[in-house]
């Protein structure tokens, strides 16, 4: 998933920190010409990877392009299952220290939501990275993991 950012170190660091992702590469020249079509200004681009997930954070000149809207999703949201309601929360405890720490500038400064539990048991919150890109932590008991995905939605 590609993710623009106004301030790529603090989104590198943030995704470090929370997810404990690691660089994996990085640019800030010789972009090819499709890049450039596609993203026209991109300036820098770094991968940073945790296990199979590979986020690529992107900054655009700004003296041609601005942020997209902090009140605009580009994308819906990103969804990462955990195994237990246990993890549910650790993730959630791990987001709001780091929220709460000062230490990065948020696009929305909203907290994350409370841990909902639907019909059939299965558990989310949500919470918003840095850039403003909503983020759905969900853990699914056996019962709902093997039904329709849209009889599974919250």
């Amino acid at each position: 998933m590609g993710i623009q950012t106004m301030d790529l170190d603090n989104a590198v660091s943030w995704y470090q920190d929370f997810l404990g992702c690691t660089v994996s590469w990085e640019m800030n020249a010789g972009f090819s010409d499709l890049s450039l079509r596609r993203l026209p200004g991109l300036a820098r681009l770094v991968e940073v990877v945790v296990s199979d997930i590979r986020l690529h954070l992107f900054t655009r000149d700004h003296g041609t392009h601005g942020p997209p809207a902090s009140e605009v999703n580009q994308f819906q949201h990103l969804c990462i299952q955990v195994d237990t309601p246990q993890q549910l929360r650790l993730w959630r405890r791990r987001y709001l220290e780091l929220f709460e720490s000062g230490r990065y500038t948020f696009a929305r400064a909203e907290p994350a939501t409370e841990i909902d539990i639907d019909g059939q048991g299965m558990q989310s919150f949500y919470a918003y990275d840095v850039n403003g890109l909503e983020i759905e932590f969900t853990y699914l008991p056996e019962t709902v993991e093997g039904t329709d995905a849209a009889d599974a939605s919250p």
